[in-house]
């Protein structure tokens, strides 16, 4: 298994909780988020990994170098913003042939992910994402499903499916589209493609352990949960979620 982590981002809104370190590097512990992370993968079995990198890259090279565990680590790296796709995109061609897992470098989701290549492959779409049921949703938008296949985003306050943002697609899941340098994966392509009925994304339910450390209180959170060892593993379905 292959896999993306998107962790050029500032992390502007955790800068009161950790300074001026890339939000990925934020510490839980005496361990950066980021290590959290890539245990994970190591021990679901991902054998490579690509960092998609902007802000402070030298400081995340020099932790972690080219290998970490069992994982081979490369280096996509932003010299100008990209935004979420324009960094999927570059961190794309350092990929091989086959599936790609894209996760987000502040969030975790503790799902087989070896599992969730499976669903992807046998829902025969381009792309699929993890959705996962929350208390509220207001932060995140909620998603609508028909048929395993992601139909709309929208505003929603209480319980409702979100985007975790854990992707698969194929190395060449771009090829095709007109798109600029720099742009959001989810806001710039994701969502007018869906609503214009042009992508059809496979939508796979998870029930699994979900944090995202994008905000101070989420990210104390993290640090209270991740500690206490509240990480279940979680199964994957493609069963619309009621």
């Amino acid at each position: 298994m292959q896999a993306i982590v998107l962790a050029g981002g500032l992390g502007t809104r955790l800068r009161s909780a950790v300074g001026q370190l890339p939000k990925p590097m934020a510490p839980i512990g005496e361990r950066p988020f980021l290590a959290i992370l890539l245990d994970y993968l190591a021990e679901q079995g991902v054998a490579s990994v690509v960092l998609a990198v902007g802000y402070m890259h030298d400081a995340i090279a020099s932790f972690f170098g080219d290998s970490y565990r069992n994982l081979a680590i490369s280096y996509a790296v932003e010299r100008v913003p990209l935004g979420t796709g324009g960094a999927m995109r570059l961190a794309l061609a350092q990929t091989g042939p086959g599936p790609v897992l894209v996760l987000n470098g502040d969030t975790l989701l503790r799902i087989r992910y070896r599992e969730f290549l499976a669903a992807h492959q046998r829902g025969g779409s381009s792309l699929s994402i993890a959705l996962t049921k929350v208390p509220d949703a207001s932060r995140y938008g909620a998603v609508s499903l028909s048929n395993g296949r992601l139909t709309a985003f929208g505003a929603k306050r209480g319980p409702g499916l979100i985007n975790t943002g854990v992707y698969a697609l194929d190395a060449r899941f771009f090829d095709g589209y007109e798109l600029p340098e720099a742009f959001s994966f989810e806001n710039d392509f994701l969502r007018p493609l869906v609503q214009q009925r042009r992508l059809a994304p496979g939508g796979v339910v998870v029930d699994a352990y979900f944090i995202d450390i994008g905000v101070p209180e989420d990210y104390e959170r993290a640090a209270r949960e991740l500690a206490a060892g509240a990480c279940a593993y979680g199964g994957v379905s493609q069963r619309p979620a009621k």
